[in-house]
């Protein structure tokens, strides 16, 4: 019998914070079964960064809830199944701020996660986030509006509309071998074009010079999601 974990959540803000990664480097990433999502010839590949508010069980009603900060690593990818091609991410690393995801993902939680230390700085339109892990650092710095640029996507609809096909994030399991598929949904979806003012992550900044570039980030706000494996 297969059990069905999820949770449902508010997501006060989501940065999708995107790099043009080299095809050949995206392939050398990836497990059996996964090949790298192209555009334009390179692959698709980035960070999530949540913030969650009212978390609990998929049946509890209202708005209590736990809360977290959340960051995942990932590239965009497609696998065959029966004869058909599905597309959805990667995901190589999550971290949370919140120790019940870290000691229950993977089991009554979606997704195995790693215990992270974040800093968050919110105004009206601009978002500030730090995370420092064991091994691996993230510094993101955006701003929503202003004058978006891509050259993966040639508007912000293109963009969220790749995003939203990708709803299915594999990862693997705490063996570290076999992979589990952890599906985001949503009721609503607004995207949002933001500007870059700053960006460091240890993960891309380690690949092969020229590897990872910057391309774009969008923004999502105040939204309600399901997250189910």
């Amino acid at each position: 019998m297969t059990i069905v974990r999820g949770v449902q959540a508010r997501l006060r803000r989501r940065l999708l914070l995107s790099y043009r990664l080299d095809a050949d480097v995206a392939r050398g990433l990836l497990p059996d079964g996964l090949r790298p999502l192209l555009v334009d010839g390179h692959a698709v590949a980035g960070v999530c960064v949540l913030g969650l508010e009212s978390i609990r069980p998929r049946w509890v009603h209202g708005r209590w809830g736990l809360r977290s900060e959340n960051a995942a690593h990932r590239i965009a990818v497609e696998w065959d199944d029966d004869g058909e091609r599905r597309r959805g991410v990667y995901i190589f690393e999550r971290h949370s701020s919140a120790w019940f995801p870290v000691l229950f993902g993977g089991r009554a939680f979606p997704g195995v996660h790693r215990k992270a230390r974040f800093r968050v700085d919110e105004s009206k339109d601009r978002y500030a986030v730090t995370m420092d892990a064991d091994g691996e650092s993230l510094a993101a710095d955006v701003e929503v509006g202003g004058e978006w640029k891509s050259e993966l996507f040639p508007t912000v609809e293109d963009a969220s509309e790749f995003y939203r096909s990708g709803l299915v994030g594999w990862s693997r399991r705490h063996d570290g071998v076999s992979l589990e598929p952890v599906t985001l949904t949503s009721t609503a979806w607004t995207v949002e074009g933001a500007q870059l003012l700053s960006l460091r992550s240890s993960f891309f900044d380690a690949l092969p010079e020229g590897a990872a570039v910057f391309d774009s980030v969008v923004v999502m706000r105040d939204l309600p999601i399901v997250m189910t494996a």
